[in-house]
């Protein structure tokens, strides 16, 4: 029932039931984004400090990157319905261990269960419909994978009222946590089965309909392996691309709410906790909103060029925050609103960004081992923003000053991704794949109008 060879489409099928399938995985994992919600009964339950309380979302991301590389392959073997098995049955399974860490209070379950064996169904489930959706919208890739990635954004929108709930009706006790966590994975695990069950590959000569008249122009190229991708400088030039934006996006994202209110102390209008609470919803609703609208621009527009504007423009934006310091709270509100939309759209622009360069042949695979970047990032981002500010309050400064010196940081490594995506050329034809070799690649050509 899982195997590659039972997943292709019956004649008649539709392909928009694909993006609802993949949408299902993403809108599931991304419940990832709303740890938060448990950092404040889990310390106080389980007397854990902040830094301790933080490390089964740390590992998570950790195993989603590291799980994306190494399952990459496996991934395009076995096809998307296996993937999405086992990212709903690793998933869901990291609740229950983590339900039963919280009920026999050993934090070390919780560690387990969500980071270490729920992060491994993160990285499986955020690559499996990805190469899926792209043989299904080879004419529109950005529009299909930011669908897709959108729900990882947008998962936090629904698991934070919903865990917030269950805890409110089962107590923010260790009991209460347990209850919450078991609920949740028995929830995602139906909802995550309905979207394993629906998916469907392309059948083989399957063809598109004609591509939008205002799609970029189309040019030449080749089918590339993952094996062969690490190899050239176009995988790399996209590794720092990747990480360089979701650094300075991931900067804003973590400390979002202790910084508006950092920012604005001290001023005629300060920030209430409510307010920031409301700040953070913005910032997740623009992380998510950007995962559509700038990925389905790059359709249009090419891939190289939004990828200019994400880097651009996100440093003009951290300058403007920089400069302007606490002057006005729109402009800060609208910057770093502006700065995650760009984060999203960095997510979702990616994996048709690697089609244009490698084609469809095993671009689920390479778009796993690009992940590890976001491993990095996930690391760095936070780092730098928290550790000078830890040292900017230490020698007494306050307000605008404590981020200051990181956002100049952030505007350097948005240079550096800005000048590795210029050196973005197509890939040497010695690192294409043989005909033979392809497979059940649908041999569909990368746009120009990508790397313009």
């Amino acid at each position: 029932m899982l195997a590659r060879s039972r997943t292709p489409s019956p004649r008649g099928w539709s392909r928009w039931l694909v993006p609802p399938a993949a949408l299902s995985i993403h809108l599931a994992i991304g419940q990832a984004y709303a740890w938060s919600v448990f950092k404040p009964p889990l310390e106080s339950s389980l007397s854990l400090s902040g830094t301790a309380s933080a490390l089964p979302f740390q590992l998570a991301i950790v195993m989603l990157g590291l799980s994306a590389a190494f399952g990459g392959t496996l991934v395009e073997r076995n096809g998307p319905r296996w993937a999405m098995a086992v990212s709903t049955v690793c998933f869901s399974s990291g609740f229950l261990v983590a339900a039963l860490g919280a009920a026999t209070r050993q934090y070390w379950l919780v560690i387990l269960g969500y980071g270490f064996i729920g992060g491994i169904g993160l990285g499986i489930g955020y690559i499996s419909p990805v190469s899926t959706l792209i043989k299904w919208f080879p004419d529109r890739p950005g529009m299909a994978t930011g669908i897709a990635i959108m729900g990882f954004g947008g998962g936090a929108l629904i698991a934070a009222p919903l865990s917030t709930q269950l805890l409110s009706s089962f107590g923010a006790d260790s009991a209460g946590i347990a209850r919450t966590f078991l609920v949740m994975g028995a929830g995602y695990a139906v909802f995550m089965t309905l979207g394993t069950l629906l998916v469907r590959l392309p059948p083989d000569g399957w063809r598109p309909p004609s591509p939008p008249a205002n799609a970029a122009p189309a040019a030449t190229g080749g089918e590339v392996s993952a094996r062969n991708a690490v190899r050239t400088p176009q995988f790399w030039c996209l590794w720092v691309v990747l990480c360089m934006n979701v650094t300075a996006g991931i900067g804003i994202l973590e400390k979002a709410a202790p910084m508006i209110g950092d920012f604005f102390a001290g001023t005629a209008s300060p920030v209430a906790a409510a307010a920031a609470a409301g700040f953070v919803g913005l910032l997740s609703l623009a992380n998510m909103l950007g995962r559509i609208l700038w990925s389905s621009a790059s359709d249009v527009l090419g891939r190289k060029n939004v990828y200019r504007g994400y880097l651009g423009i996100g440093a003009l934006m951290y300058l403007l925050i920089a400069l302007t310091g606490n002057a006005s709270k729109p402009l800060f509100i609208v910057c770093a609103a502006v700065i995650l939309s760009f984060y999203g759209g960095g997510f979702a622009t990616i994996p048709a960004y690697l089609k244009d360069l490698f084609g469809t042949y095993q671009v689920g695979a390479i778009h796993g081992r690009l992940l590890t970047a976001w491993s990095i990032a996930g690391v760095l981002g936070p780092l730098i923003v928290n550790a000078i500010a830890d040292a900017q309050k230490n020698a007494g400064r306050t307000g605008p000053d404590l981020y200051s010196t990181s956002f100049f940081i952030m505007i350097g490594l948005l240079a550096v991704g800005f000048a590795a995506n210029e050196l973005v050329r197509p890939v040497h034809p010695r690192h294409h794949e043989s005909p033979s070799a392809e497979g059940e690649s649908t041999l569909l050509a990368p746009e120009k109008g990508a790397l313009s």
